[in-house]
């Protein structure tokens, strides 16, 4: 079932496709601007777009490397078909699913989200999936459920970072039920109205919009419910600098760099840096659910 939320996004908006994944010319504005200083800031500018493949060379995937280029080179190894989920914990319905099963009747549309990395770069994306409340109402949530726990696969054949151990593997993440509910949580298979690249996270992936994207998991093989908040990768790896909640800030700067502004990709040699909004945008929608906390300690 489809529920409304507002969205102040349209295709206007959208991160060309080049732009959106054009790695050098990324490093060099920010080296750029980090150089001349404020002082040079101009208004952004928009390049013509490029095509459907430029879009997906700038990514984080760690499971093929460090390098933002090493997904692209290496992700077309990776098995996506055929496909499941296991789904465990406290759920009413347990089980291995094949993507399909736990998908069949859902209807994806498109959603146009900002998409804000814990590294200071943003871009808009017109995602395509469903909400992820939806699946969930499917496998029914126990009672006792406080959490959900998602995996990303571990293929170490097709992916030379889980190989070489660059993380504890598998990676894993989780969201507290009630932001997981939340109408604008989105289990995405695809973008630019085609199925999702290996590279950016297929065949089905998490979308939190309001959270730096590191929290959104990719390839998911797995989703648990459960009572206690889960440990994740980056809160076991570096609590100091990466949170369970990890919602966009920009009061709170990460250790070694300040939140409080962002680059668009796609903004040009010497575009200004703008700045970052509270939860990316989405306050009206999601500051609620953290009524009372202080989000300078729950980071």
């Amino acid at each position: 079932m489809a529920h409304r939320w507002r969205n102040d996004l349209t295709r206007a908006d959208v991160t060309p496709p080049g732009l959106w994944t054009d790695r050098r010319r990324l490093l060099v504005s920010g080296a750029a601007a980090a150089a001349l200083g404020p002082a040079v800031a101009i208004a952004e500018e928009r390049l013509e777009p490029n095509s459907f493949e430029e879009i997906t060379t700038y990514n984080n995937f760690y499971e093929f490397g460090y390098d933002k280029t090493d997904p692209v080179r290496h992700a077309a190894a990776m098995v996506t078909e055929p496909w499941s989920v296991r789904v465990d914990g406290l759920v009413e319905r347990p089980g291995e699913y094949a993507l399909a099963e736990l998908l069949e009747g859902l209807e994806a549309e498109e959603r146009i989200y900002r998409f804000r990395c814990v590294e200071g770069w943003s871009r808009v994306v017109p995602w395509l999936g469903v909400e992820l409340a939806d699946v969930l109402e499917r496998i029914g949530v126990r009672g006792e459920a406080r959490y959900v726990a998602f995996e990303t696969t571990v293929q170490p054949d097709a992916m030379p970072g889980v190989r070489r151990g660059v993380l504890d593997f598998p990676y894993v993440e989780g969201l507290r039920l009630d932001e997981a509910r939340h109408p604008l949580t989105l289990l995405a298979t695809g973008l630019y109205g085609q199925p999702l690249p290996n590279q950016n996270g297929a065949p089905i992936r998490l979308v939190v919009p309001w959270k730096y994207g590191f929290k959104s998991t990719k390839s998911i093989v797995r989703i648990t419910l459960v009572a206690e908040q889960p440990p994740t990768t980056w809160s076991r790896m570096a609590p100091q600098e990466y949170g369970f909640y990890a919602n966009v800030n920009p009061n709170v700067d990460h250790p070694r760099w300040s939140q409080a502004t962002e680059r668009r990709i796609g903004g040009g040699l010497f575009s200004r840096r703008q700045p970052t909004l509270m939860f990316n945008g989405y306050e009206s929608e999601v500051a609620s659910l953290y009524e009372g906390m202080d989000l300078s300690r729950h980071y």
